[in-house]
């Protein structure tokens, strides 16, 4: 069963009402991405990696201070490997009301896109 028309409407305010709101709330928070910074995570590796093997040592050789160093190494290593990198900013600033529409409806999504020509169909038949 087909929407009515102040039903269709009410749809499109809604709609339209939930992406303002979304966006405004993009834009107060940021949201930002965070880039891996491969190099601190290869560092981190491979300093856990040697400081497992001088803790086994340590042990191994009942030496305790290798031990400790070789459990502060894996800790620190860990430590460098699991740091967050860079942050990427992944979205513009708020976007001006007054836009030209143009601008407006090359921003539309896809499906929005397929809706307006689906429905100027409807209305040119």
């Amino acid at each position: 069963m087909p929407l009515s028309e102040q039903e269709q409407r009410l749809l499109e305010e809604m709609e339209r009402s939930l992406y303002h709101n979304d966006a405004d709330f993009v834009a107060s928070v940021g949201v930002s991405r965070l880039r891996p910074n491969y190099r601190s995570i290869a560092i981190g590796v491979l300093l856990a990696v040697a400081g497992i093997v001088a803790l086994i040592a340590g042990v191994a050789i009942a030496q305790l201070w290798l031990g400790i160093l070789g459990f502060i190494v894996m800790f620190g290593g860990v430590l460098i490997a699991v740091t967050p990198g860079k942050a990427i900013r992944s979205m513009p600033g708020p976007s001006s009301p007054g836009r030209r529409p143009a601008q407006a409806k090359s921003n539309q999504g896809f499906m929005e896109r397929l809706n307006d020509r689906w429905d100027r169909r409807q209305d040119g038949q």
